[in-house]
């Protein structure tokens, strides 16, 4: 689970709440088609979230240990390979940067004067993935959300010139937005490329008054020379949507109030329309010039997407390909860790989710009927670092892209209780979502609604990456019910992307039996479904990435 899911998450956790069941499981639950083996799911799990992987960090030696043994798996199975060259593995170039010195953020006024805003009290400079040295000096710009949303009306960029210019802008989105929607429009690389389309030169972002409650600038100063990855392209370049306005800082709260002294409307009153429904939030310009300086460091580093096959059997579908995705990855060795143990295992985030993959494929290799469509398992890295490795397969699929039929992504099942339903986000967004809960059914599972509405998840997992082709996707995790809520709290607070999720947790193998053979029945469903899953009609995933034409376009 990537770090921005993490803080959503730990910021909604004592928030929660436990959502009424959508789906009922059946009265009476047939007998499976496949039993898992909870033995088989431990041995996995003791392998990757060994000490041996050091925390399994993507572009290190105990990551691509990893994913030979997943490649290993995958062969012993008797899966085929799935990479473009004949083998497993798909290469991954990535391109890790981090922040090499504090930057410099200065300031002109319409008198000339200058000023220096200071480094951790009142902004943290932004890592560049492109260039080593980055000198930006413009106009600056409030532009408000930074949100342009046709089908709501809504473009704060109206009425205003930012060619050339550097654009501040609040954190988020407008409240009133739904949820997944919101988190849409509030994502950061959507702003950039928004930005870039109105030829600014740069971002620089600030919170709003809940935003900074939710994640206080202050934390970010920690882990600001923390390395960040994305992958490179065809051109050996790394690869950022909105390039040309790069993001250069964020602003703390003391920092706005620099950047916003003489400004046509206050800040107090700025942030106030920001928490209103409608964040109903007009731009204007800054009386100030901005002058900012970066020096980053940047190191090219290879990873592997690990990729099997298990071909379907119907000559009509065969072609059409379902993805089960789960991130191989984890977090690596804990410099800042206090106690002995520095290791960060992620023995449920996600060595989980690869176990059960690979149960999964297990299941269909023994099954005496084979699916009707293919079947793509995809172990991916760099989840961690902002879903990269999904990223590049689903930007670099070793199948035709407009044959991936759908997603179905496992990520950090909290195997600690057992549990009796499961949460599939995006599942009501197409026809994916009567398919689920058929399958949940069979297994005598229910299937339940999101528990963090607010917190707009769907976006935030690996699946996502695929969304953004058009494709329709799921993500899974095991519900709230029957213990869950507390399960999930307590491993948030105590053992998330820390060393203590290891295999010294109470793990309960059963329940995560019980998980593989739901993924199981799920998969199955999708793979032999007389129909391709299609995005219901208007909505709104659908309508952004997959309009009319696409293979997966609402009928």
């Amino acid at each position: 689970m990537s770090f921005s899911r993490r803080a959503a998450l730990l910021s909604a956790a004592m928030l929660m709440v436990s959502q009424p069941v959508l789906a009922a499981p059946k009265a009476k639950t047939p007998t499976p088609s496949f039993t898992p083996s909870p033995e088989a799911i431990r041995a996995h799990m003791t392998f990757l979230a060994d000490d041996l992987m050091e925390g399994r960090e993507a572009g290190t030696r105990g990551y691509d240990l990893a994913a030979n043994y997943v490649a290993s798996q995958y062969a012993q199975l008797g899966v085929k390979p799935g990479a473009a060259d004949g083998s497993y593995l798909q290469r991954v170039p990535l391109l890790a940067f981090k922040n090499a010195a504090e930057g410099a953020f200065n300031l002109t006024g319409p008198d000339n004067k200058e000023q220096a805003l200071k480094f951790g009290e009142d902004f943290l400079p932004t890592a560049q993935a492109q260039a080593t040295e980055v000198n930006v000096e413009a106009p600056l710009v409030f532009i408000g959300f930074g949100v342009v949303a046709p089908e709501k009306g809504r473009d704060d960029y109206a009425g205003l010139d930012v060619k050339g210019k550097i654009v501040v802008l609040l954190s988020g989105a407008p409240s009133s937005f739904q949820t997944e929607e919101r988190a849409h429009y509030g994502n950061n690389t959507v702003k950039r490329i928004e930005a870039a389309k109105h030829g600014a030169v740069g971002m620089i972002t600030m919170g709003t008054t809940s935003s900074e409650k939710r994640r206080p600038f202050e934390r970010g100063i920690a882990n600001y020379r923390e390395w960040r990855m994305t992958w490179r392209d065809a051109n050996d370049v790394g690869y950022v949507r909105g390039v040309s306005a790069p993001t250069l800082a964020s602003l703390s709260p003391k920092g706005a109030a620099k950047l916003f002294a003489g400004a046509p409307t206050a800040l107090d009153a700025v942030l106030a329309a920001a928490e209103t429904p409608q964040g109903a939030v007009k731009g204007f310009n800054l009386p100030f010039k901005a002058s900012v300086a970066l020096k980053s460091e940047i190191e090219k580093r290879e990873s592997s997407n690990v990729v099997g096959v298990i071909e379907g059997s119907d000559p009509a579908l065969k072609a059409q390909t379902i993805i089960l995705s789960a991130h191989l990855d984890h977090t690596g060795i804990d410099d800042h860790g206090k106690g002995p143990d520095k290791i960060n295992n992620g023995a449920l985030d996600n060595a989980s989710g690869i176990a059960t993959l690979l149960e999964v494929a297990r299941g269909f290799k023994n099954a005496k009927t084979k699916p009707r469509r293919t079947v793509l398992l995809v172990a991916v890295t760099a989840e961690e670092k902002g879903l990269v490795g999904s990223e590049y397969f689903a930007n670099n699929p070793t199948v035709p892209k407009a044959n991936i039929a759908a997603n179905v992504n496992l990520d950090m099942p909290i195997l600690l209780y057992p549990f009796t339903d499961v949460v599939a986000f995006g599942a009501d967004r197409s026809t994916l979502g009567p398919a689920v809960a058929k399958a949940a059914g069979r297994v005598g599972i229910a299937l339940s609604g999101d528990p963090l509405p607010d917190e707009g998840l769907f976006t935030r997992s690996d699946h996502y990456r695929f969304v953004e082709q058009g494709v329709p996707s799921v993500f899974l995790m095991t519900g709230f019910q029957n213990g869950g809520e507390k399960a999930f709290k307590d491993f948030l607070a105590t053992n998330y992307h820390k060393p203590s999720d290891d295999l010294k947790l109470p793990i309960d193998y059963a329940a995560a039996a019980k998980f593989a053979l739901v993924n199981y029945e799920i998969a199955r469903e999708l793979a032999d479904a007389p129909a391709r899953p299609v995005w219901k009609k208007g909505d709104f995933f659908g309508t952004q990435f997959a309009p009319a034409g696409h293979p997966s376009a609402a009928k």
